[in-house]
């Protein structure tokens, strides 16, 4: 490695003084499972011992060893001054005089720029939450919960009610989703411990999830967006070859899983009807139980309760699992296409060491908004805005995604964004291009 691009050229030895100063090339070294150094506000740290006490997990902040971690500290921290304090103990010096402020040649003036964007949201109030917005977020959920029992209580379980309550129930529960992320991004209260409560409620009560299995997984995907080894979202353990490198590393080795150029049709199969009510629910429990984590666990189990509690008496037991499993199976459908349909298309690849506005944009791509796009993906269809500014409050992103996409014009950074239905074609080209690639790679390569 050099030591940290163009403005560190001429950078000697010399001007490097290993007790308090350091090179870029020296904080590179330290990027090993026991021995992690990274970089806030050329300062210093050593988070060797403390990766394992992050709130946000391991993983997240281990992802940034020997690297600038500056941006995404200030994105996933509402509260700068308060997350200092644990910095302080960690402290071993500061970056060398001579070294810019960015490693790896990182571009300077887009970082400064994108700076002065955040303080522009800063000074707008777009940091901060409409009581009333989330109010009646959380209160059309509640209702919708409501309107499920009372269905089933007033019309019976006949096959047209109890439609209408499952409908009902995968609406509530889909929302529901979308509230828990607002929380989890403690984007709501201003006090963190006020959100992280909230947090375990709707992830917990109102849906039988984790809320530490979500930050833990969450986090690390915001950190490094569709970056394999680092972005869980894009593990697809060898069922799926995604991007335009991965297919032709399987393809070369000759690895062959799964028929892969078959890919974009078995998606349908084993994708979105599987996600939740399978892969999920297990991953939870199974996590829960493993790390004692007995909290969200009951928790979790309270949701369970309340369900069996409220629809056993209409649909027997075995019936009740089977309205949950159906709810679980739309659900399923609905939060895979909306969270696949910002990512999925674009960039996936290894890990590029661009800035943080440049590897947002390379993994994000929004879609165009609408009242329903809005309510449908929870704005999400804001998911550049939503990368950018994670704890910002989402009924903000309409307002600061001019400024953004000026910024992004400013440094010929591309801005997509498309309409609902070719997001969601685009998921199923991508995977059927990513197939080909591995099938060319497998057969001539």
């Amino acid at each position: 490695m050099g030591m940290g691009g163009q403005d560190g050229e001429g950078c000697s030895s010399s001007c490097v003084k290993p007790e308090a100063r350091y090179s870029w090339e020296e904080i590179q070294k330290h990027n090993l499972k026991n021995d992690k150094w990274l970089v806030v506000d050329r300062k210093v740290y050593d988070i060797t011992r403390w990766v394992k006490r992050h709130p946000g997990g391991m993983r997240v902040i281990g992802h940034y060893a020997g690297e600038d971690a500056t941006e995404a500290f200030q994105a996933f921290h509402p509260d700068l001054n308060f997350v200092r304090k644990f910095l302080k103990p960690l402290y071993v010096g500061e970056l060398a005089d001579c070294e810019p402020s960015s490693d790896r040649g990182k571009c300077q003036q887009q970082a400064g720029d994108f700076q002065v964007l955040r303080r522009t949201a800063e000074e707008m109030g777009l940091f901060t939450a409409s009581p009333i917005f989330f109010s009646l977020h959380l209160s059309h959920i509640l209702m919708m919960e409501f309107l499920a029992w009372a269905t089933v209580y007033y019309l019976g379980t006949g096959w047209i009610p109890t439609l209408l309550t499952i409908l009902l129930l995968a609406t509530s529960q889909s929302q529901a989703g979308w509230l828990q992320h607002d929380f989890g991004h403690l984007s709501v209260f201003k006090k963190s411990k006020w959100n992280h409560v909230a947090h375990k409620f709707v992830i917990g009560h109102l849906k039988g999830a984790s809320a530490n299995w979500w930050n833990h997984r969450h986090f690390q995907h915001h950190a490094k967006p569709n970056i394999f080894s680092k972005d869980p979202d894009v593990n697809m353990v060898h069922i799926f070859v995604l991007g335009d490198t991965q297919p032709v590393e399987y393809g070369k080795k000759k690895m062959k899983f799964l028929p892969y150029n078959h890919q974009h049709q078995y998606f349908f199969l084993i994708g979105p009807p599987l996600l939740i009510p399978v892969y999920f629910t297990v991953q939870i429990m199974k996590t829960m139980i493993a790390r004692k984590d007995w909290v969200d666990l009951v928790w979790s189990l309270s949701y369970y309760t309340r369900f069996l509690f409220t629809f056993v008496p209409f649909f027997g037991f075995f019936g009740s699992l089977a309205v949950l499993t159906v709810v679980r199976f739309i659900e399923s459908h609905w939060f895979v296409w909306v969270t696949q349909m910002n990512h999925i298309p674009m960039e996936i690849d290894h890990e590029k060491y661009r800035g943080w506005l440049s590897s947002q944009l390379a993994a994000t791509c929004n879609i165009e908004q609408s009242f329903f796009n809005d309510w449908f993906s929870g704005h999400l269809n804001f998911q550049i805005e939503h990368h950018l500014f994670p704890t910002m409050p989402r009924h903000n992103y309409c307002k600061i995604a001019p400024l953004v996409r000026s910024l992004c014009k400013k440094h010929s950074v591309t801005y997509e964004e498309k309409p609902l239905y070719d997001a969601f074609r685009d998921v199923v080209g991508s995977l059927r291009k990513s197939g080909e690639l591995w099938l060319d790679a497998y057969l001539h390569k």
